[in-house]
């Protein structure tokens, strides 16, 4: 079955989903291709948590988050949804002082403590002499609904996958779409969607895990990002800062960057290492927890060298992959960028 859109949207994860919502609400015609089923758990979108946070060492982050905060809090007014949920952050260990000259730059307003100060505030327990940056405007992000609410209005086709691009159309299995742009939000599945177009990307998708314990007065936890880089496990990549924020799921925690290289199409398999180092740490700092995990999961990043994002337009193909493990806060500011290099590659 073959169709007409102006611009087309390839893979409907939240960075594919906040780019048709913004063209939608420009009065643009658009569709959106998901080659799985919407809210499938193949990809880097699905589950119930992700962090949201203000705190970075870069300065271009910051501004991000800065914009992101007022579009997250209208797209939830529009949806009447509760999708942000401000619990504040603490960031741990080393680079503070890099962020916090980068937040300082940014007019953004913080606190630190010694680590050991954090048990009169929250349910934790961190040793003396640990820097701890505290910033109340950190949160979480309710990932679900935050999918569904920027696909209201989008016309969107589901097990649509894609087997090539060519400018000007979008070829499927079993069908077409006529489309006078194309962005390719596709995630770890982007390099071979963009190679033959001669577009290169030095992309690297990793296999990650995650693992939710059972805790009590989760409620009143932070969002936390312990850049103390965790000794002692045989991890496949050594990860860089231990995560851990609340879900309805427990209390998420995972090890960043530390997952292998991985093939999107292949299953995914949880590796036991990152969940014991995982709930070592919530036994370690965390009070009132019981640290076998309850459930434990896979997700994919698609990573750049740097941690960067890729937001570039190639003649009529608008590229808006990967966001390299931490674009989800991003999402409505990346959709909107996306979508006005889609408009100008349309013209």
């Amino acid at each position: 079955m073959d169709e007409r859109a102006e611009i087309a949207v390839v893979g409907a994860g939240v960075m594919g989903a906040a780019t048709a919502r913004a063209l939608a609400r420009a009065g643009h015609d658009v569709v959106l291709l998901e080659q799985f089923e919407l809210g499938h758990t193949r990809g880097s979108s699905h589950g119930e948590a992700r962090i949201f946070r203000l705190v970075y060492a870069d300065p271009q982050y910051v501004r991000m988050a800065q914009r992101a905060l007022p579009l997250w809090r209208e797209l939830e007014a529009e949806s009447g949804e509760q999708i942000l949920t401000t619990h504040g952050s603490v960031d741990l260990g080393p680079g503070t002082d890099e962020r916090v000259a980068a937040l300082s730059e940014c007019g953004v307003e913080f606190d630190v403590v010694d680590g050991i100060d954090l048990a009169s505030r929250y349910p934790l327990r961190i040793e003396g002499g640990t820097a701890a940056l505290l910033q109340r405007d950190g949160g979480v992000l309710n990932a679900a609904a935050a999918q569904r609410a920027f696909l209201r209005g989008v016309r969107v086709r589901e097990r649509a996958r894609v087997t090539s691009i060519d400018e000007g159309r979008v070829q499927l299995d079993g069908g077409a779409t006529e489309a006078r742009a194309v962005v390719v939000t596709a995630g770890a599945w982007v390099s071979r969607l963009v190679e033959p177009l001669g577009i290169r990307l030095p992309v690297t998708p990793t296999r990650e895990t995650v693992a939710y314990v059972a805790v009590e007065n989760g409620d009143r936890l932070p969002t936390v990002i312990d850049w103390r880089v965790p000794a002692g496990y045989d991890l496949p990549r050594p990860g860089d800062s231990v995560y851990a924020l609340p879900s309805p799921q427990g209390l998420k925690v995972g090890v960043h960057r530390a997952g292998p290289p991985t093939d999107p199409d292949e299953e995914g398999v949880v590796d036991a290492e990152a969940v014991r180092c995982a709930s070592d740490w919530v036994e370690r700092y965390v009070e009132g927890v019981q640290p076998t995990p309850v459930r434990t999961e896979t997700c994919l990043y698609t990573n750049m060298p740097d941690e960067s994002f890729v937001l570039e337009r190639h003649g009529r193909i608008v590229v808006g992959s990967p966001c390299s493990g931490h674009g989800f806060k991003f999402a409505p500011v990346i959709g909107e960028e996306l979508a006005q290099l889609s408009i100008e590659a349309a013209a």
